[in-house]
C-alpha cells in the first residue's frame, strides 16, 4: 500500500496477534456493484462510504498498521468472507 488507507484484517485474531504480517483488503473510494466488493461506510465505523475489494488482498507487516478504527459485526464479517469466496472461485 503507498499511503495510509483504512483496511480490514482478514484473520482471525488470534492468529493476528502471532504474526509478522497480517491479510488485509484495503478499502477504496470508488464505488462498485460487484461481486467480489463489499460496500462500507460510517454505519462501521468509517467517516466515508467505501468498497472493500476481495480481489484486492494483500500482506501486510504489523508494524504498517497505525491504529483500529473499529470492528464490524459478525453479519458484515460473513459478507466478506462470501465476496472472498467468490474472488477465489470458492463456492
Amino acid at each position: 500500500m503507498d499511503k495510509v488507507r483504512p483496511a480490514v484484517v482478514m484473520h482471525r485474531d488470534f492468529a493476528g496477534r502471532r504474526l509478522n504480517s497480517v491479510l488485509v483488503v484495503p478499502l477504496i473510494s470508488t464505488l462498485r456493484e460487484v461481486p467480489t466488493a463489499v460496500r462500507l461506510g460510517p454505519a462501521d465505523g468509517l467517516d466515508r462510504d467505501c468498497i472493500a475489494p476481495l480481489d484486492n488482498l494483500t500482506n501486510l507487516p504489523r508494524e504498517r498498521f497505525v491504529r483500529r478504527i473499529g470492528a464490524l459485526d459478525a453479519s458484515r464479517m460473513q459478507e466478506l468472507c462470501r465476496a472472498l469466496a467468490v474472488a477465489v472461485s470458492c463456492g
